[in-house]
């Protein structure tokens, strides 16, 4: 990278936030290689995506299991304690998502290294563990097709 610095870059272009409202998520996910029918730990369907991750808490920087919902509808990723999703713990609009990427550099203390990815927002980062590397790959799919925060390739 120019200047030295040391950072994450943004992948393909291919990825930059889909603002179609005929998007089918599961068809768009499938496309890209990925066998929904044989990776138990994500539901996707044309709007959506579910699944269990550990996420590091903001404040004390331990591990939680959270169930996330990405929601097309409400252009957002929201987390629970559990899947029947009756309180929300937190969330992040899809605007406020900057980018998504594995963790190489290893930036945080993980209980998987392998399956730590981070959701890049402009006041937070969040550092998420998939349960299989199939499932931290459709996650990272699925959100980036909301990262409405990186608007440099965006007219």
């Amino acid at each position: 990278m120019r200047d030295h610095q040391v950072k994450q870059a943004r992948p393909l272009t291919r990825y930059l936030p889909v603002r179609n409202q005929e998007f089918n998520l599961k068809t768009h996910i499938e496309t890209a290689g990925h066998h929904l029918d044989t990776c138990p730990h994500v539901t996707v369907t044309p709007t959506s995506c579910r699944g269990f991750l550990h996420k590091m808490g903001n404040k004390f920087k331990t591990w939680h299991k959270r169930w996330f919902v990405f929601d097309r509808v409400k252009r957002s990723l929201v987390y629970y304690t559990d899947k029947t999703e009756t309180r929300a713990k937190g969330g992040i609009y899809f605007q406020a998502i900057e980018e998504v990427y594995v963790d190489h550099l290893r930036t945080v203390k993980s209980p998987n290294h392998k399956l730590t990815f981070c959701v890049k927002t402009f006041d937070r980062t969040y550092y998420m563990v998939a349960p299989s590397p199939e499932a931290m790959r459709i996650w990272i799919d699925v959100i980036f097709t909301g990262a409405e925060g990186y608007q440099q390739f965006l007219s």
